[in-house]
């Protein structure tokens, strides 16, 4: 009986994509059978678990929905989307550090006013004033910037996943000032946990992880000529700081909301952007 030649199908897998128009889809695919039949041939997995892994990644697509991406979800707990920001988005001398975008992003909600508050109804959290001001790697001013802003409720869910919330609660877009300054009152984040019902908390709880996220605050700014910059806000002395589920935490991004007189708390914050790498047409 002969031995298989493994390595002859993962050669004639990637040769059958020599033809691909898209070269750029040939170059990703052909590294990525190439790691996957390493890995294949390395455990040597069985027909059992390569069964159990299609119907692990059936699950995950079958939960997807327009409010829940778990394929997103997924990608956070691997470690995958922020090794992907990591490649795309590093931070040069003076520039903000950006983090992981996440599943909840709602889309552009409406421009409220400096210092407007972004809650939609009452919630019971500490009061927060958020000042913040956004310029260039070389300290100009950035007048008309777009800061687009998210964050959890108390019970630590967003408004798309909690139906008694109103849409849009704890969401809102801001422009900056003349300054490059812009203001909102919101109330202080809590850490909570990813959804954790589907496949990905499944894996979560068979790996020993907890499905929590330290507190924070999402920004996203966006301004003609610069790189958009998404990120978040941790605060300081959060219990999941050091073990977030998606790996999004940064040193540069911790901070510590400073007691006000009128007993809320506040944050200041200086973000700012890399310029846009240049575009080189064809």
């Amino acid at each position: 009986m002969s031995t298989p030649d493994f390595a002859a199908i993962t050669t004639a897998a990637i040769d059958r994509m020599a033809e691909a128009p898209n070269a750029r889809l040939r170059q990703i695919l052909a590294v990525v059978l190439r790691h996957l039949h390493d890995a294949i041939r390395e455990t040597r997995l069985t027909e059992a678990e390569w069964e159990a892994a299609i119907a692990f990644l059936t699950r995950t697509g079958q939960m997807c929905t327009a409010e829940r991406q778990e394929f997103i979800l997924l990608s956070d707990v691997l470690g995958v989307s922020m090794l992907v920001d990591a490649l795309n988005h590093a931070a040069g001398d003076g520039v903000s550090e950006s983090t992981v975008f996440g599943p909840f992003y709602a889309g552009r909600q409406p421009v409220l006013a400096a210092g407007a508050s972004i809650l939609k109804r009452p919630e019971e959290g500490t009061p927060l004033h958020m000042r913040g001001t956004v310029s260039t790697a070389r300290g100009a001013p950035l007048a008309g910037a777009l800061v687009e802003v998210w964050q959890t409720a108390p019970n630590g869910q967003y408004d798309v996943q909690d139906p008694q919330q109103p849409a849009g609660h704890l969401r809102a877009s801001f422009e900056t000032a003349a300054d490059g300054s812009f203001a909102f009152a919101t109330i202080v984040p809590v850490s909570y946990p990813i959804p954790d019902d589907g496949p990905v908390g499944a894996l979560l709880e068979a790996l020993g992880r907890h499905p929590n996220r330290p507190a924070h605050i999402h920004f996203m700014i966006t301004a003609p000529g610069y790189r958009r910059l998404v990120t978040h806000l941790f605060i300081e002395g959060d219990p999941y700081l050091t073990s977030d589920a998606v790996f999004g935490v940064k040193q540069s991004l911790i901070v510590r909301p400073q007691a006000q007189a009128d007993g809320s708390l506040g944050i200041d914050y200086a973000f700012t952007l890399a310029d846009a790498p240049e575009r080189h047409d064809e």
